[in-house]
């Protein structure tokens, strides 16, 4: 760590912050951002539903949800490319945790309370990659659509 500050004091232009590690995890929380993105917009009901998903997925309080979020941000910014992304999810996780991860990325898509055209692409190219059904990915779909139904009939 001293090392990095001083790399950093030395010459702060040129500093560049390590790659972050390219593991199950911090590539779900990259996808997640991508299809926060993927209508050309980063709204906060998408960084706070991806921070709350965070938290559950992992059991960790909020400052280290924020902390992962922004792991994965700068992830998705140095390896954008989505078939990357997924081929390494896809051979780092079984099929259960895979759908839980298809649902991460529906929830995210959800986060404002409606369904992007730009979004849903995104997400059925991504099922697509990841070898998901379109009958299994049309189940996760619904059963996101189902849950966040039944969270606004409880809050209202």
């Amino acid at each position: 760590m001293f090392e990095k500050l001083i790399a950093f004091f030395s010459n702060p232009s040129t500093y560049e912050k390590p790659m972050p590690k390219a593991d199950r995890d911090n590539v779900i929380g990259a996808l997640m951002v991508q299809t926060a993105k993927a209508d050309r917009a980063y709204f906060f009901e998408e960084t706070e539903t991806i921070h709350r998903v965070l938290s559950e997925r992992h059991n960790i309080g909020p400052i280290d949800a924020a902390k992962m979020c922004a792991t994965c941000e700068r992830l998705e910014e140095v390896m954008p490319d989505t078939v990357e992304l997924a081929a390494i999810l896809r051979e780092a996780v079984g099929t259960d945790e895979l759908e839980d991860a298809l649902r991460a990325l529906w929830r995210i898509a959800f986060a404002y309370g409606i369904e992007r055209d730009e979004q849903d692409a995104f997400l059925h190219k991504v099922e697509a990659m990841l070898g998901v059904t379109p009958e299994r990915a049309k189940a996760l779909h619904d059963e996101v659509i189902s849950t966040k139904l039944d969270l606004v009939k409880i809050h209202s």
